[in-house]
């Protein structure tokens, strides 16, 4: 019961903050949702694919939540709930620090600014990471193939929109001051000067 309390109250808090962010920022005039708007080919596949994969998730993780299934030892289910927790905060921040220069989606149209500190001093892409932290935290809390394998092609999906989308459309935009970014900060978590590191 209480890996489910914990699993309910995370996304409860996590989507809340989602929906609450684009309710604030509609009240400003603002379309959170970009999401395959304006775009064509590659880039409008992705965008689309990854809004039906992040709307499937979550119902998954509910289902899986009420059947409460366990086959992991309670130490495994234990740091699922950390890591989801851990989750729930990146988001949060990286939401926040993001202010009115959030989207969901690359917005092409509007003007936006390049946010570099705070939170995205060590994360290029930290929404995402909070996502996949909850993904992971979750499916380690309450373990099922079907869960297991939609978590996984969502967060495949993220890093396509990140690697084949975003970062092409930041480059284009912001130039060197996103290229300097890009060398000085890993895509997911941490900080280099060197280009050959791996996790970039």
């Amino acid at each position: 019961m209480l890996f489910q309390i914990t699993g309910i109250a995370a996304l409860l808090i996590f989507y809340g903050c989602y929906f609450m962010k684009m309710f604030l920022q509609r009240r400003k005039g603002i379309v959170t949702d970009q999401m395959g708007k304006g775009k064509d080919g590659r880039a409008k596949y992705i965008e689309i694919t990854m809004k039906i994969i992040a709307c499937l998730v979550p119902v998954a993780e509910i289902v899986s939540i009420f059947l409460n299934s366990d086959p992991f030892p309670v130490r495994v289910r234990i740091g699922g709930a950390l890591t989801t927790l851990a989750g729930v905060v990146v988001f949060a921040v990286s939401v926040a620090e993001m202010g009115d220069n959030w989207r969901a989606g690359v917005a092409g149209r509007d003007k936006t600014e390049l946010v570099i500190t705070g939170i995205y001093a060590v994360s290029r892409n930290p929404a995402f990471l909070g996502f996949d932290l909850v993904y992971m935290g979750i499916v380690l809390m309450f373990f099922n193939w079907p869960l297991f394998m939609l978590s996984c092609f969502a967060m495949l999906m993220f890093h396509l929109q990140i690697s084949y989308v975003e970062e092409r459309f930041l480059t284009e935009t912001f130039g060197d001051e996103y290229r300097h970014y890009r060398k000085r900060v890993c895509r997911y978590l941490g900080r280099t000067q060197r280009r050959r590191m791996r996790w970039r």
